[in-house]
């Protein structure tokens, strides 16, 4: 259920009364003060309990509305515009990766920061590549997550230090082609050599080839390993 913290919103949403802290401002001897407006998406309520506690405790920031798909978040992102979007990557109806990068389409100046509980390579190298200002373990201190929403409102991009030893770990990896990756995501789905090269329109032998350069640049002993490998990193998800 998207719930929207500001505005008027259809018959499922859930509605406080308005305030001035709601529609981004508190109430300070000399006038207003601007808050840092944040959109929490995460299909965990509560994570997103969690998140609007640790926001709505800063001095400097409101959670203005919550989403838990990513149909919801690209919705609410058009309807609220806010200043920071903390998205979750595991979202029931797609990638939490794939509403971003359907957000970034209409909105390129959006700030986002991805979050998970996962700790895989390739899906924080994908959401950085794709435009993420910042990606979080779920894992990170309170502390952690209001300093990296001042430092993204600030237009600067932040990188953890334990998110930059994951990506560390397989820094100098040789990546995979987009091709190789669809042979792994048609391999994950239970195809055979014979069914994916049906499926991409290419010889058998051609696929046997890209399986032989997917397991050489994974370090893998075959193409079973291969996809446990690539599924642990996030390169492809089951």
């Amino acid at each position: 259920m998207f719930i929207c913290q500001e505005t008027t919103c259809h018959q499922d949403y859930r509605l406080p009364q308005r305030n001035p802290v709601d529609r981004g401002y508190s109430e300070e001897v000399g006038g207003l003060t601007k808050h840092i407006r944040v959109f929490s998406v995460d299909d965990h309520p509560v994570i997103r309990e969690g998140i609007a506690a640790v926001i709505n405790s800063q001095p400097d920031m409101r959670v203005v509305a919550q989403a838990s798909t990513g149909s919801e978040a690209i919705e609410g992102f058009g309807e609220h515009q806010p200043d920071v979007t903390l998205m979750g990557v595991g979202l029931p109806d797609m990638s939490g990766i794939d509403a971003m990068i359907a957000i970034l389409r209409r909105f390129p100046e959006a700030r986002i920061i991805m979050f998970s509980t996962s700790e895989c390579s390739g899906e924080i190298q994908r959401a950085l590549t794709e435009g993420a200002r910042s990606y979080l373990f779920k894992s990170m201190p309170p502390r952690h997550l209001a300093e990296t929403v001042r430092t993204v409102h600030g237009g600067k991009k932040h990188l953890a230090p334990d998110v930059a030893a994951c990506l560390a770990e397989h820094l100098g990896d040789e990546a995979l082609t987009e091709r190789e990756v669809e042979v792994l995501r048609l391999l994950a789905a239970g195809n055979r050599s014979r069914d994916i090269s049906q499926s991409l329109l290419v010889s058998e032998e051609t696929v046997n080839s890209h399986l032989k350069h997917i397991s050489d640049k994974l370090r893998a002993s075959n193409r079973t390993h291969a996809l446990a490998i690539a599924i642990r990193r996030g390169i492809v998800q089951l």
